[in-house]
């Protein structure tokens, strides 16, 4: 991730910090942050749980999402077929 310090007026790019605490450092200011790693956005497990009943995590509708369209379209099975046909790599 790519950040830019918050404190200072230039565009000065932050780096991540190599110690205990996870974050980003700005070179020349020294700023602190951790707002590209997400940190502090636990979820509850009460909306973990809901997801179960979404529609958007159906097993049924994302085992569509992933199952070829046709046999020519899948990669895997053009992969077989040449090895079946050549014999290996």
């Amino acid at each position: 991730m790519r950040c830019t310090c918050k404190v200072c007026e230039d565009e000065i790019w932050m780096i991540q910090a190599e110690s205990a605490i996870l974050g980003c450092v700005c070179p020349e200011c020294g700023y602190r942050c951790s707002d590209c790693l997400g940190t502090d956005t636990v979820v509850s497990r009460d909306r973990v749980a809901a997801l179960a009943a979404d529609p958007r995590f159906d097993p049924d509708r994302l085992a569509e999402a992933f199952a070829p369209r046709d046999e020519e379209e899948d990669p895997a099975r053009r992969g077989a077929d040449w090895i079946e046909r050549y014999g290996g790599y």
